[in-house]
């Protein structure tokens, strides 16, 4: 009998910390003993480890087991631990070498019968144990493509604990597993179920939508039911960009860590979209939860959208909640058990109706809301949320003969992504020697000392901020938005059209 060591990783937030799991054979009473601040899914590995090893035909030890995990102070949730325990012991009983298990992590949850079950933030744990130098990792046979994501570290997918203690005796080696990555929202043959090209009669929605996928802009749509808000809202994912590496390897680890990684698509290479109900509480927008702290929809929407339809019918704490976020592009959490930062840089829309009746004056049937009700409608959407959304916009019902006039100048989403990935290309070259990707995360600083227009173009917004048609916040923003236009027109810098443009949309002016 001997102290075996091993290692596994404690999710905190979307990052991982390095635990060595120790575990002591000795006199005493028969029992396990687990200590290292577990919680109670931890603490259930008592028996999910002793079932695992008899049913895997292995002997337990008849006397005292003590496990340890290490830092004492960390704390540890989840039962990702089970694997690293059950061979921890499996070392100090002399069933595997102790020098083996000592070099490679373990992650997985032990089942009853001794299979390995996937578990949640795989990716973020892998991560951790990459940055801390080690060559290998044991992971269950279900998450090996998620862990296979990581570069310059060894990954063996395991089905069961038996065959993980064959391979521990013998040293045989793992071949590497084929890993097919598939995308959401899109089926097996790669066939898209959203097109620009479908939303007719809004030339004005679809205009503005291709400025915010350009810059990152944030975008409010007012209008009456049936118009195309949420049809229009869709599709901005479609005229995005893939993600970049390091921008997806963040996005995935964020939707691991929650539990909503597709199975079939380890890695996500596209913006996520993120719709909640307007039933949505702070804890599910912003993240929280008792126990082990998740990210909210605020983060799951990192480097994506988060689209709230119905935007009035929000509590109105969970929309002042996006206040913060929105300036900072990430959320802080705090508990009790500790404080967690989760990432949080989306790109918000928001839909809403004229009224509570939702009836448009158009329809024949006179508007019932009073001038009060409307404004106590609109109302629930402060002032300072309203100033941090950029693009303001009005969506009218269109006339039979609209709709078949537009159909001859609508575009397809691919059409438009590639104006609009040629539009962000040159706003990257502008912006290579900062730590900046797109125009809506240039700060106000540089935007008026390095990346300030020409002053005859800044006319139409001064002449706005004398009269206080215009907040020193929303100078910042128009002038973003106009960078985001230039970049569109293929212009080395925004002249007057382009701020005037920008302008009238902050204003929720037609183009």
């Amino acid at each position: 009998m001997a102290v075996a060591r091993t290692h596994c990783v404690a999710i905190v937030g979307v990052g991982g910390h390095t635990v060595e799991v120790e575990a002591d054979i000795g006199n005493g009473l028969a029992g396990m003993h687990l200590i290292g601040l577990p919680d109670t899914a931890l603490s259930e590995a008592r028996d999910r480890v002793r079932s695992a090893l008899v049913n895997s035909r292995f002997p337990w030890p008849d006397t005292r087991i003590t496990v340890s995990l290490f830092p004492a102070t960390l704390p540890k949730r989840g039962s990702q631990f089970d694997l690293a325990v059950a061979v921890a012991i499996l070392g100090a009983a002399g069933v595997v070498p102790v020098d083996r298990v000592a070099e490679h992590y373990f992650l997985g949850e032990l089942g009853l019968d001794g299979r390995l079950r996937p578990v949640r933030g795989l990716l973020p744990a892998v991560l951790a144990a990459a940055e801390a130098g080690c060559p290998t990792v044991v992971v269950p046979a279900a998450n090996a493509a998620e862990a296979s994501l990581v570069p310059d570290i060894t990954i063996v997918p395991m089905n069961d604990l038996r065959s993980l203690v064959d391979w521990l005796q013998k040293d045989d080696p793992i071949s590497d597993m084929p890993v097919v990555i598939r995308q959401p929202g899109e089926s097996s043959d790669g066939d898209t179920t959203a097109d620009l090209c479908e939303v007719v009669g809004q030339p004005i929605g679809r205009r503005a939508l291709e400025v915010c996928a350009a810059g990152g802009h944030n975008l409010w749509m007012l209008g009456p039911p049936g118009t195309g808000k949420t049809m229009l809202a869709e599709r901005m994912p479609t005229l995005l960009p893939p993600l970049e590496r390091d921008h997806a390897l963040e996005v995935t680890a964020i939707h691991s860590v929650a539990g909503v990684l597709p199975p079939d698509c380890p890695l996500l290479t596209r913006a996520p979209f993120i719709s909640p109900h307007h039933t949505a509480t702070v804890a599910s927008v912003v993240g929280g939860g008792t126990g082990m702290i998740r990210p909210g929809a605020v983060s799951l929407a990192h480097r994506g959208i988060l689209f709230l339809d119905e935007a009035p019918e929000f509590p109105r704490s969970v929309l002042d909640s996006l206040r913060q976020p929105l300036e900072s592009g990430f959320v802080t959490v705090s508990r009790a058990s500790g404080t967690v930062t989760f990432p949080a840089r989306f790109t918000l829309i928001l839909a809403a109706n004229p009224c509570p009746c939702t009836q448009a004056s158009e329809q024949g049937e006179a508007c019932r809301c009073t001038p009060t009700v409307r404004r106590r409608y609109l109302g629930r959407l402060s002032g300072p949320l309203l100033d941090r959304i950029d693009v303001k916009i009005t969506v009218a019902r269109s006339s039979r003969s609209e709709l078949l006039a537009d159909r001859s100048f609508v575009e397809s989403s691919k059409t438009v992504a590639e104006r609009v990935l040629l539009a962000r290309r040159r706003s990257a070259r502008r912006l290579a020697s900062t730590p900046w990707r797109t125009n809506a995360e240039i700060p106000s600083s540089a935007l008026h000392s390095d990346f300030r227009p020409p002053d005859e173009a800044m006319k139409p917004l001064t002449a706005c901020l004398d009269n206080g048609s215009l907040s020193a916040r929303g100078l910042d923003r128009v002038v973003r938005v106009a960078w985001s236009m230039s970049d569109l027109s293929g212009k080395r810098c925004p002249g007057p059209e382009e701020t005037a443009g920008a302008l009238a949309l902050w204003l929720g002016m037609d183009l």
